[in-house]
């Protein structure tokens, strides 16, 4: 293996070595979003950063690939190294997968570099924020979680100040450390469940930002296990309470200058954004039912995008495939200022690099055929009946992970982006979920028929 040298590459090295690094991860994701590595010593630094770390994908779930097949390449992005600010003497590199010398095409990475590649030859840099939602909560001695604070359940419990006091051990440590890995965090608090929290933090390039959710699901998990706890990112948890989401706020700006290209002061629809964003829109929701598949991955993701069902009234979740301004009944939504686009129906359980390629190049989609996405909706529009959401042509969402997936299989855009191999690779794992989900029994179940009859 031929060793990766460089000016640069030996001031990174020599820089980690300064701050007491050992150990490095040369870390890549499966199609959950879920890190995985091996772990190579600082001294064998250089051949890591030239893909020296093979590793099996048929061992892992969504790497697609027979036990035959030659193993895939870990080849670390060195802009994307961070230290574990949780254990100092480990650094952390976001990968793409290599195979056989060239780019594995089922890479998350690499799904979601493409889409980039194809937005640079356009002329655009496509910018994204996730707002990170997600529950820490405890086992208990039964081994049911139950939440860090021990305070009666409030039925409105979002944005309580006594609630967020309670768990501000794990917290502030969870703050710390993103802000001196760069994200600067500009908010925190209590949301709607129980022990349930949002952390708002600043927005990067598309791949920049889907490395730092995954790595931030990470850290927030290990730092809440310091605490006694645990940091999930079940979209909902709890069946009578909001479920997290991971809203995609997206927008294009000039490759050259950085200016954001979604702006427009003059806006006829006075929205405050340009011609450009419409477009992008207009693809968005041409593609959302297929969208749906990947930024809402799971059969628990549904449980989420429902219009009742939370004990504090209107869940807040999207359901109706519309758009609109500041007003959270719509799916896409054009919060107060402009200049972005946000995705509610992302999850935080979802893929950020699959999810935020699907809606690029449905976005992209929309600016190449110059698709108008209407009228915006500036009404609550989890009041309107059925004949009035058929008069406005407004579809619903998809109900079930099962029909989120007979939407992306259906739709033309999931091969282009995922390419055949991990296209079918998604559809077949989802569709084995949905079977195992039908097939277990619940206690819901057992409580409703056991003694029914």
């Amino acid at each position: 293996m031929e060793k990766a040298t460089s000016p640069e590459l030996a001031n990174l090295k020599k820089e980690l070595t300064d701050k007491g690094v050992k150990h490095l991860f040369a870390s890549y994701v499966d199609m959950h979003g879920v890190s995985k590595s091996k772990v190579v010593p600082i001294a064998h630094f250089e051949r890591m950063m030239s893909g020296s770390e093979l590793c099996t994908g048929a061992a892992l779930e969504g790497v697609p690939q027979d036990v035959s097949d030659e193993e895939v390449a870990a080849h670390p992005d060195p802009a994307s190294c961070m230290v574990l600010p949780w254990q100092r003497d480990t650094a952390w590199f976001a990968s793409d997968l290599w195979c056989e010398g060239k780019p594995f095409e089922p890479c998350s990475r690499n799904i979601l570099g493409r889409q980039m590649a194809r937005a640079r030859s356009m002329g655009f840099t496509f910018n994204l924020g996730i707002e990170a939602e997600f529950f820490v909560l405890k086992d208990d001695a039964t081994h049911r979680f139950v939440p860090m604070s021990d305070r009666k359940h409030l039925e409105k419990p979002a944005y309580d100040v006594a609630r967020m006091l309670d768990n501000m051990g794990w917290m502030s440590e969870l703050v710390a450390a993103m802000n001196e890995l760069g994200l600067d965090v500009y908010s925190f608090d209590h949301e709607d469940g129980i022990g349930q929290f949002e952390v708002d933090f600043n927005y990067f390039d598309a791949l920049s930002m889907s490395d730092r959710f995954v790595f931030l699901r990470l850290m927030a998990h290990e730092i809440a296990r310091k605490h006694g706890g645990f940091a999930t990112f079940m979209p909902k948890p709890y069946g009578d309470r909001a479920g997290s989401g991971a809203h995609f706020n997206m927008s294009l700006a000039d490759a050259q200058t950085g200016k954001n290209l979604f702006v427009d002061d003059n806006d006829s629809r006075k929205l405050g954004i340009s011609k450009l964003a419409y477009q992008f829109i207009g693809g968005i929701l041409r593609h959302l039912p297929a969208i749906c598949a990947v930024v809402a991955p799971t059969v628990n993701s549904y449980k989420r995008l429902i219009l009742k069902g939370s004990m504090s009234g209107f869940t807040w979740a999207p359901v109706w495939a519309c758009y609109g301004n500041n007003n959270r009944t719509n799916t896409v939504r054009i919060p107060r200022g402009g200049g972005r686009v946000e995705l509610r129906a992302a999850d935080s359980a979802c893929n950020p690099y699959l999810g935020a390629a699907m809606a690029l190049a449905a976005g992209l989609e929309g600016i190449e055929q110059g698709i108008d996405p209407g009228d915006p909706h500036l009404e609550n529009m989890y009041l309107k009946s059925d004949a009035e959401l058929k008069a406005l042509g407004v579809k619903r969402l998809p109900k079930t992970l099962d029909e989120a997936v007979d939407a992306f299989e259906a739709d033309p855009l999931s091969e282009q982006v995922f390419g055949k191999t991990m296209r079918d690779t998604w559809v077949e794992f989802k569709r084995d979920e949905w079977l195992s989900y039908l097939n277990h029994v619940s206690d819901w179940e057992y409580n409703r028929y056991l003694k029914f009859f």
